[in-house]
């Protein structure tokens, strides 16, 4: 049965080769969001494509951290059209740059406040200024440039400091796939208040691992046109753009992705979430 947007639970999924991917639109997600954060939860959202159901075949952890997820959206047409083929008419692709400019924006009137973690250096800084041009009331707390290796523990508890301090509510992760899906969810079980240890995260806290949305939306990198996205062809767009850095990522991915997509659609392999 398809769900309406009263009646949609964050954990709903569509089965995608293992992946357990959230059926839902923007406006569902916009308002399953901001239910959470209203209640004080605390969480992680992976916006996964093609790419992140790909790796986690062959990264059994990076699967299960996907799906522990609070929500995993569609983030690519193939996810969009596999949850159609199941019945859930209702879908929509929920892309990570689209799903910030609308939480971001509606965050304005209900004084909800963002942190930036991740992007090169000055990349969070730069976001936050064109945030700021487009949404003048926008509140953004802070921001954090990581380093290009894992956080020390005294770096992850300056980290959770900065955090707590801000009063953020909406922490925007800006690393790449699988390397941000990761970290929010190793920070959540060592900070958060479901953790092993002491919970020292405060408040509602949803982090959002978004990719490249930092670059978008920085201006440093064009996004492919929306007739593109529309037909599953961003990928195509991004290879010609950066080709040294993606070719194997989608010219391997993406073919794989097809057979073993018809191998579950016509119930020759199963994938257990």
């Amino acid at each position: 049965m398809n769900s309406t947007k009263d009646d949609q639970s964050p954990n709903e999924r569509v089965n995608v080769l293992g992946v357990g991917i959230s059926p839902i639109n923007l406006e569902i997600a916009e308002d399953l969001i901001f239910r959470a954060i209203d209640s004080g939860e605390q969480g992680y959202i992976g916006v996964t494509g093609v790419h992140g159901v790909s790796e986690a075949q062959s990264d059994t952890k990076f699967k299960d951290i996907l799906n522990k997820t609070f929500l995993n959206t569609p983030d690519g047409m193939p996810m969009v059209w596999y949850a159609r083929l199941y019945g859930f008419k209702k879908v929509s692709r929920v892309y990570g740059p689209d799903l910030m400019l609308n939480i971001c924006s509606s965050s304005v009137d209900r004084k909800v406040k963002h942190f930036f973690y991740g992007g090169r250096e000055g990349v969070a800084e730069k976001l936050k200024e064109k945030l700021k041009e487009k949404f003048p009331n926008i509140e953004v707390a802070g921001t954090y440039t990581p380093p290009f290796r894992p956080l020390t523990n005294d770096e992850e508890i300056e980290v959770r400091n900065l955090i707590n301090d801000s009063g953020a509510n909406c922490i925007w992760v800006g690393l790449s796939t699988p390397k941000q899906e990761k970290f929010m969810n190793g920070f959540l079980k060592k900070f958060g208040n479901n953790s092993e240890g002491d919970a020292s995260l405060e408040g509602a806290k949803i982090f959002f691992g978004v990719g490249a949305a930092f670059d978008f939306h920085a201006g440093l990198i064009p996004q492919a046109p929306e007739w593109m996205q529309k037909y599953g062809l961003e990928w195509f767009y991004r290879l010609c753009k950066e080709p040294r850095r993606l070719w194997k990522r989608y010219l391997k991915n993406n073919p794989l992705f097809v057979l073993r997509a018809l191998l579950q659609i016509f119930r020759l392999r199963k994938y257990s979430l």
